[in-house]
């Protein structure tokens, strides 16, 4: 007769979000998580890890108090803003479980998911990524993250999986890939890409933010897509080196045009401003660019030979 395992024998599996200014949303977040995962409680025990990026309503509170009801609820809280990429992935560095599984808290990701995850997961894949279609993939911003992605895999090493934002599970040995190889801003999604571990993608509809605000703007997305084309090739450097001594080549041929020309017809050449301010406009703007593109590399290297942590702590609840 085999033994019924106790709940401490059952595999973990963590979940965990970060949160700036989700005081209506966190409530909801923690029901909705609780409702998908009951079908599971027979095989898993789990935890639910929130990190907090100093909210400044009363997002903190509202977790303390799911804290104090459920034990299974933790909570980190940051000294002071680390920003969107830093925060979450340091939470997720924290997680303990089989499998953790990244959500956002402003419900925009749907916690109705899980089990799907899990069901995949549990067939092998070591990655599961929750890749958005329907509304979010239309207008203006919809074509841009279309473009930029078949750019981006046009020039990426490894190819990138579009329209995932980090919504997804991740193996036990996808967390500690990440734990060993990422620097301190790291681009997870190019990360996962570049491990090449089997892989399933779900799809779904990406709901509309009920309350609070979004956090994302131009400045946080061309961010995110900067970071993406750095971490991911190394074809803009290469470009700007070829492009650099394309325009020396040119650059030296018309100066020797110059002077032939000049020598050849002394007096019947005069020096003519409008090469002159076209030559410096040209290669200075190129010049620009070029210098642009290496400092973002060197930005990174930069990151990196710093190894400032992801975040510092101001504290911990229910982290036993």
């Amino acid at each position: 007769m085999t033994a019924t395992p106790s709940a401490q024998d059952l595999p973990l599996l963590s979940i965990v979000t970060g949160c700036y200014n989700e005081q209506d949303n966190v409530g909801p977040l923690y029901e909705r998580i609780l409702a998908a995962l009951k079908p599971l409680e027979a095989r898993y025990r789990f935890e639910l890890i929130f990190i907090d990026n100093q909210s400044e309503d009363a997002t903190v509170e509202r977790i303390t108090a799911l804290c104090q009801q459920d034990r299974r609820v933790k909570l980190i809280v940051n000294a002071r803003n680390f920003g969107h990429v830093r925060s979450p992935f340091h939470a997720l560095l924290q997680a303990s479980g089989a499998a953790v599984i990244c959500l956002a808290s402003d419900l925009e990701d749907p916690p109705e998911l899980i089990p799907r995850f899990i069901e995949a997961w549990e067939r092998g894949a070591c990655v599961v990524a929750g890749v958005y279609e329907g509304e979010a993939q239309k207008g203006l911003l919809g074509l841009c993250r279309k473009t930029y992605y078949r750019a981006l895999a046009a020039l990426a090493e490894a190819q990138p999986i579009a329209a995932f934002t980090g919504f997804g599970l991740y193996d036990r040995r996808v967390v500690e890939l990440l734990r060993s190889t990422a620097g301190p801003y790291p681009y997870v999604r190019g990360l996962i890409a570049e491990f090449g571990l089997p892989l399933e993608t779900i799809a779904f509809a990406k709901a509309r933010r009920q309350s609070g605000i979004t956090k994302n703007n131009i400045l946080t997305l061309l961010d995110l897509s900067i970071l993406g084309l750095t971490s991911m090739s190394r074809a803009p450097i290469r470009l700007a080196t070829l492009l650099g001594a394309a325009l020396s080549a040119l650059g030296f041929l018309i100066a020797l045009a110059y002077l032939v020309a000049k020598l050849l017809f002394w007096y019947e050449f005069p020096m003519g401003q409008a090469p002159l301010l076209i030559g410096i406009f040209l290669f200075g703007s190129v010049q620009i660019l070029i210098a642009g593109l290496i400092g973002e590399y060197v930005a990174s290297l930069h990151q990196r030979a710093q190894n400032f942590p992801h975040v510092v702590e101001l504290r911990r609840v229910n982290f036993d």
